[in-house]
């Protein structure tokens, strides 16, 4: 393919962007670029001060731009219910961009509902918020379901079974699980919405210094962190080019794994990437899915909101 950048991104005037984790980061960076190609942008987080202060960073790069706010914790079945209820009567979400993310806890730590905190956070939570969200995604005329998964999906220790870690805990290897289940939800959800004229792409940014380093430990902290930050990882802006080109280019297709092109995929024009081995299984689709209900206690109705 030819090299894209943010400035092939067609007019998103009309839009409206729902972007979790778009206080700081690549969801930052993803919100701040789409509100200069004339979208709506909702930032979700959990904290009203940090969403405020990324509000005004938004704004101070397109000045006419219209930007809301979401009180979000995703590690909070009452929260993710309460920000879903908020909005999902009254709006109409194009494009649903899932890029909040915890990473490397140093200890197994809990949700509020009893999850391992990493999959209970990355994956359930999502889950959770974009079922009971689902109304306004389905208004939209032509909407897209954009998930953020990473590099690390395709980690053998990343297995889906033992989803909660509760058998063995470490860190790296909660993470991997939870990303390889943003992208089995995403194909499983692509398939389940094939006539429809949703999207649901799944993307992997590559290498950079965001905010989901900050709970490295030992080893990672010391040494691997600092080297990864001088010589491997870029920038968060070039890290939300593969969300950017997943949410708003005519070329990509539902249930494509798009990342960067770059040496060792850590960054460069996003093009399909090639999928975790086995995520595109429909039965592990299927089992996630069925797994993700019970857990949440929240049916995925689909046919949910106004017609396709």
């Amino acid at each position: 393919m030819n090299h894209w950048t943010p400035d092939d991104i067609p007019e998103q005037t009309g839009r409206t962007a729902l972007i979790t984790g778009g206080n700081s980061g690549i969801g930052l960076e993803t919100a701040r670029v789409l509100a200069t190609h004339g979208a709506r942008v909702i930032l979700a987080g959990r904290s009203q001060a940090r969403l405020d202060h990324a509000a005004e960073a938004v704004r101070a790069a397109a000045p006419k731009a219209q930007v809301g706010t979401l009180v979000l914790d995703l590690s909070d079945l009452a929260s993710v219910r309460d920000a879903a209820t908020r909005i999902a009567e009254t709006e109409t979400i194009d494009l649903l961009i899932n890029n909040a993310g915890v990473m490397n806890l140093p200890r197994r730590q809990s949700t509020r509902d009893g999850f391992e905190m990493t999959v209970g956070t990355n994956h359930l939570g999502h889950f959770a918020f974009n079922a009971l969200l689902w109304p306004a995604v389905r208004r939209a005329a032509a909407p897209r379901v954009v998930t953020v998964s990473a590099v690390a999906a395709r980690w053998p220790m990343g297995r889906l079974d033992d989803l909660m870690s509760e058998k063995n805990y470490r860190g790296m290897t909660a993470y991997a699980k939870s990303k390889r289940a943003n992208v089995v939800y995403t194909l499983e959800l692509a398939r389940r919405t094939a006539n429809s004229a949703l999207q649901a792409l799944v993307v992997h940014p590559g290498a950079a210094m965001t905010n989901l380093q900050q709970h490295g430990s030992g080893l990672l902290t010391r040494i691997i962190t600092p080297i990864s930050e001088r010589l491997l990882m870029g920038s968060a802006e070039g890290a939300a080019w593969p969300s950017l080109y997943a949410a708003t280019s005519p070329h990509v297709r539902s249930g494509q794994f798009i990342g960067p092109a770059g040496r060792d995929q850590t960054s460069g024009t996003p093009e399909a990437a090639k999928l975790p081995k086995g995520a595109d299984d429909p039965d592990q689709g299927r089992r996630l899915w069925a797994a993700s209900e019970q857990l949440t206690g929240i049916t995925f109705d689909l046919d949910a909101g106004a017609p396709a």
